[in-house]
C-alpha cells in the first residue's frame, strides 16, 4: 500500500493558531483509528498524516517536562522584545521558534510506519541530517541529546536542529526546529532545551551566506519521502476531508 502524507506549506504563521490546526488533525487520526468504519468518504485517496513546514514569529515554547527558570527573562523584557511564551503538551524544556528557522510538524500515524518512539526520533535526525549533508554540513546525533548537532564531543559542540514531539495512541504531532537565518540572539534569553555549557548555531552562521528556505522545504519533502518511504503530496484544494 502507497503511504500518502499530505504536505501543507504555512509560510510564516501564528503559534497558537498552528498548534490548534495540529490537535485538529492529531485528534483526526486518533478519531479515524477508533471508528474507522465512520470515516467520511473522501473522492482523495487518504493520508496516514499530515506534515506541516512553516516559520513562526517570535515565540519561545516549554514542554511538559521543561522548567520555567530555563526561561532567563521576565514578562515585561519578553514584551520588549516581541517575543510570546507558552507552555505545551509536547516532551523536552525549552526552545526558541522565530523567522528564519523551518519548524515542521509531522503529524502521523506511526502504526504504518513503526511502533517505537525511539526510531521515530532518530528518523527525524536522520532528514535533517541527510538535508544538511546536501550543504556540506556535517550534522551529527548527541549521545543522550534529542536533535542534530555540529561538532559532537568537542567544546564546540553547538545545536542546529530541536525536536520535540507528542505521541498518543501511536499518534504524533509536534516536530523540529531547524536554525536557517534564525536571528540568534533570541536564544540568550533561555537555556536551550534545558541544556547547560553548550551553543546553538545556524546554517547561515555556519555557510556564511543565507539558505534560500523555499529550497530547503523542497529538499527536506524530497528526503523525509525517502527516510520515511511515503509520498508528500499537497493537501488537496478542498479542505471538507479534513475539516
Amino acid at each position: 500500500m502507497e503511504k500518502i502524507i499530505w504536505a501543507e506549506e504555512l509560510g510564516l504563521s501564528d503559534y497558537l493558531e498552528t498548534w490548534k490546526y495540529q490537535k485538529q488533525l492529531f485528534q483526526k487520526l486518533i478519531d479515524k483509528k477508533r471508528n474507522p468504519s465512520q470515516v467520511r468518504f473522501s473522492p482523495f485517496k487518504e493520508p496516514l498524516g499530515y506534515l506541516l513546514l512553516t516559520e513562526h514569529l517570535h515565540v519561545y515554547t516549554l514542554g511538559k517536562s521543561g522548567k520555567d527558570s530555563h526561561l532567563l527573562l521576565s514578562p515585561d523584557l519578553l514584551k520588549r522584545i516581541g517575543a510570546n511564551f507558552y507552555r505545551i503538551d509536547r516532551g523536552g524544556d525549552i526552545t526558541y521558534h522565530g523567522l528564519g528557522q523551518l519548524v515542521v510538524y509531522p503529524i502521523l500515524d506511526l502504526e504504518h510506519f513503526f511502533i517505537d518512539i525511539h526510531k521515530y526520533l532518530r528518523s527525524l535526525e536522520e532528514v535533517v541530517i541527510r538535508l544538511l549533508a546536501a550543504y556540506g554540513l556535517q550534522g551529527e546525533r548527541s549521545p543522550g541529546e534529542t536533535g542534530v548537532w555540529l561538532d559532537v564531543g568537542k567544546p564546540s559542540a553547538r545545536k542546529l536542529c530541536a525536536i520535540g514531539i507528542r505521541v498518543s495512541r501511536w499518534v504524533s504531532m509536534h516536530g523540529l526546529a531547524l536554525n536557517v537565518n534564525t536571528d540568534m540572539s533570541y536564544f540568550k534569553y533561555i537555556i536551550p532545551c534545558g541544556i547547560q555549557g553548550k551553543g546553538v548555531s545556524s546554517m547561515q552562521w555556519e555557510l556564511d551566506y543565507v539558505p534560500y528556505m523555499h529550497e530547503i522545504i523542497q529538499k527536506f519533502k524530497t528526503i523525509f519521502q525517502e527516510v520515511f518511504q511515503a509520498s508528500c503530496l499537497p493537501k488537496p484544494s478542498s479542505d471538507d476531508f479534513i475539516k
